[in-house]
């Protein structure tokens, strides 16, 4: 599959629509292209039709130059809503990928009342990856407008015009609901619901070559982040083959404390460069969580070599010796969330390999060969039930894994669960950071899809999960579809924001939360 496919062209306004699985016909959101002044706007959804509303057309009965005398007999048209009283109204459906296909001047409207919130940006340059930064505004938050800190790198036309983008989205408000009715009393003249446009602000950093992805350094959940004299790292993997580390502490701050003046010099240089994969370029990047004395980074290239850098104080060293047993490109790499030595990857060889940095030799333990009938793209460690491994494919499949049941002896075990709803690659995976059994995935058939896998199948109330003979059937773990982005390459849950994701695509972000999960 084709990953930097992005590249190809810059950014234009998107057309940003999306889709439930559960519910209506979707409308189309605006954004705002991010201007050099380092700041950037939403476009309000509902603009337009209050500007309708408010525009009205007078019809003159008589004036100058007109001969109609009060006398006269007037014919009075009748209203057009009283004219077309009677003519029945098209049905409002849902719209199910597989099941039918948009024609030439059909267009996707979103069903507000099934957001909490959706927004939409767009960049100069599209960007193939990002992470999202932790802040100080506290954990759990669900109270409107919201706020989020991203990094991310670009795919520009020309190597040397690429950056790293420190970004700040916030005014983030609830999305406008239809009706009046609402079940929080909480909220006193709905104050959360106001119509406004959200900000956008952001900070670069000159980068050579395209960004193939990017990875912040994870920091301790309910922990406040650093002091400003303290760094935070991220790292870039370039096309050029290099991996690049940087402290953007400096950069967070001038954007989160109002008056911050960041020293460029410091900022806009790396702090280490990893130069053992040579001039291979790769996408497989991971940082391992807090827990150890030192601070691990995972990188892999196309030639199936995976390196390991760790910090030594201030500065970082890469071992020399690589990880070798994929027979083809790394395409993902995961440590694990409860063992500090143990990490997954996935290859185009078709395997997930599990791997031991003490093992000698730098050999994978377990080795789980065709584990998707293509290319293995993406794969996910579930952080609450640490046994749990989720995986997309190239052929557009989902699987679960249970490492419980995984043998040094045994190179095909079967997936606890599987399925086949995405018609294109799978391009990004990621499990609920505070649910176990929920999953998000994207795919190259532009969908964002949420899954839960606790959800069975009730056969006594049907509905739109029974078995169809006109398509495909709706799998019940499937809670809602995410659509009106162009060729989506990644996507994040927030750790911060319960049930709010951020995806990236060729026509720029997405912020989006729903009443699914």
């Amino acid at each position: 599959m084709s990953k930097r496919a992005a590249a190809e062209e810059s950014v234009l306004p998107s057309k940003t629509q999306a889709i439930d699985n559960n519910g209506e016909l979707l409308q189309p959101q605006r954004s705002h292209l991010l201007n050099g002044d380092e700041m950037g706007e939403f476009e309000d959804a509902w603009e337009d039709e209050i500007e309708e509303e408010q525009h009205d057309t007078d019809v003159k009965m008589g004036g100058e130059g007109t001969d109609v005398d009060d006398d006269d007999d007037v014919e009075v048209l009748p209203a057009v809503e009283e004219e077309n009283e009677d003519v029945p109204q098209p049905a409002r459906t849902t719209y199910i990928p597989g099941r039918y296909k948009l024609a030439k001047d059909e267009i996707l409207e979103p069903d507000q009342s099934v957001y909490l919130a959706l927004h939409s940006m767009a960049v100069n340059w599209p960007c193939l990856s990002f992470d999202i930064l932790r802040d100080n505004l506290g954990d759990e938050r669900a109270r409107f407008p919201m706020t989020s800190y991203i990094v991310a790198g670009t795919q520009a036309k020309v190597s040397k015009n690429n950056e790293v983008l420190v970004m700040k989205m916030s005014q983030l408000h609830k999305t406008q609901q239809d009706g009046d009715d609402s079940d929080d009393e909480d909220d006193d003249d709905d104050a959360d619901n106001l119509d406004e446009d959200a900000v956008l602000e952001y900070r670069s950093i000159s980068h050579l070559g395209g960004v193939n992805r990017i990875r912040a350094q994870p920091l301790p959940a309910g922990q406040p982040i650093p002091s400003v004299a303290q760094p935070y790292y991220i790292s870039t993997w370039s096309e050029t083959g290099k991996v690049n580390i940087f402290d953007i502490r400096p950069l967070f701050e001038s954007l989160a404390v109002p008056g911050f003046a960041p020293d460029k010099t410091l900022a806009n240089s790396p702090i280490f460069t990893v130069t053992a994969h040579g001039h291979t370029e790769g996408f497989a990047m991971d940082w391992a969580a807090s827990g150890t004395s030192s601070l691990r980074l995972l990188t892999g290239d196309i030639h199936s070599k995976i390196y390991l850098t760790t910090s030594t104080g201030s500065s970082f060293n890469t071992l020399t010796q690589p990880f070798t047993s994929h027979t083809s490109s790394v395409e993902d790499l995961q440590w694990s969330p409860s063992e500090p030595t143990i990490f997954a990857s996935c290859s185009a060889d078709q395997s997930i390999r599990i791997w031991d940095v003490r093992v000698r030799g730098r050999r994978s333990v377990i080795g789980l060969e065709m584990a998707h009938e293509s290319d293995v793209n993406v794969i996910s460690w579930n952080k609450l039930s640490t046994y749990l491994l989720l995986s997309g494919g190239d052929e557009g499949g989902l699987k679960v894994w249970d490492l419980r049941n995984f043998k040094e002896s045994q190179s095909k075990p079967s997936p606890v669960a599987a399925f086949t709803w995405h018609e294109a690659p799978v391009t990004s995976v990621e499990w609920h950071p505070t649910e176990d059994s929920i999953f998000a995935a994207s795919g190259s058939d532009d969908q964002v899809t949420l899954w839960d896998l606790a959800v069975e199948h009730d056969e006594e109330e049907g509905g739109i999960n029974e078995d169809s003979q006109d398509g495909k059937d709706i799998p019940p773990q499937l809670l809602f579809v995410h659509q009106g982005q162009e060729e989506i390459k990644e996507l994040h849950w927030h750790p911060q924001i319960p049930g709010a994701v951020i995806t990236t695509a060729l026509d720029g972000f997405n912020f989006f939360k729903t009443i699914s999960v």
